[in-house]
């Protein structure tokens, strides 16, 4: 199947019922929304074509919901919104994996906790350690390899797959590469999100043809192929140095070094 660098969404967008779009580093950078992509959903919404912003944002979905109205996003594309952090959401509700948790990550993501607070404690009586980035005032990775090392008979849930994000031209890193520190512990992680399939069940109907569009290819791409959905990578997001100065013939050589494949490349989401 040859793998095609495609002038815009439109050039396919005829095969497709729904389109899995990724938030992050397709539709904004942390930052601010891209324009070209607002207007392929504008597009989309006008041939009334499905799509469903799937983020692996450790909270809400409606919390996500009210950073992208404060990025200037019209409501009308935000009827469908599904977060790795509302499928964990749904876990803390069921109790599946115990009461009391730790929670490593950042104040913002304290909304996922909404109703749960009692349930906080010191990771020496927790049930599960929660896990949605890093501490605001922690960025050493050093830090909670210590942290954890002697708490490794105790599970990991991670809401956010993500190694990194780009936020502007910084690099930052998200609640994945604790979770990756903890497994190289020999600790165990359920992880919410892409590219694992719950997030993905949440959201799908009956005999649709989905293409997943997305810029990581550990989660948006990897997450499509093991669905099997076709997809379309974003080369300009988060593996973009890896693409730069590549001819778009030597693209697929990047996907081989992490075993997935695509069926679509475009430098950004445009029409």
């Amino acid at each position: 199947m040859g793998m095609k660098l495609i002038k815009g969404l439109s050039d396919i967008e005829g095969k497709y019922d729904t389109f899995f779009i990724d938030l992050w580093g397709v539709i904004h950078n942390g930052i601010k929304l891209f324009p070209e992509a607002i207007d392929v959903l504008k597009n989309l919404n006008k041939l009334n074509k499905r799509f469903v912003l799937i983020s692996n944002a450790p909270r809400p979905s409606k919390s996500v919901e009210k950073y992208l109205i404060n990025l200037k996003m019209e409501k009308v594309f935000l009827k469908n919104i599904f977060t790795s952090g509302e499928a964990a959401l749904q876990t803390l509700k069921n109790g599946n994996y115990g009461k009391k948790f730790y929670h490593i990550g950042p104040k913002r993501d304290e909304d996922l906790l909404k109703g749960f607070e009692n349930n906080k404690t010191s990771i020496d009586k927790c049930d599960f350690i929660l896990c949605t980035g890093l501490f605001d005032n922690e960025s050493s990775l050093s830090y909670y390899k210590e942290l954890l090392k002697e708490y490794k008979e105790i599970k990991m849930l991670c809401t956010n797959p993500d190694l990194i994000v780009h936020r502007g031209s910084k690099v930052e890193f998200c609640a994945g590469t604790i979770a990756d520190i903890f497994e190289k512990l020999d600790g165990e992680v359920v992880y919410f999100g892409k590219p694992y399939p719950d997030i993905y069940n949440f959201c799908l109907k009956k005999n649709e043809t989905i293409l997943a569009i997305g810029d990581n290819i550990r989660t948006d791409i990897k997450g499509a192929n093991k669905m099997k959905f076709d997809s379309l990578l974003i080369t300009s997001g988060i593996h973009k140095k890896e693409f730069f100065n590549l001819s778009s013939k030597d693209y697929d050589k990047v996907l081989e070094k992490y075993k997935v494949r695509t069926n679509y490349y475009l430098e950004r989401l445009n029409w």
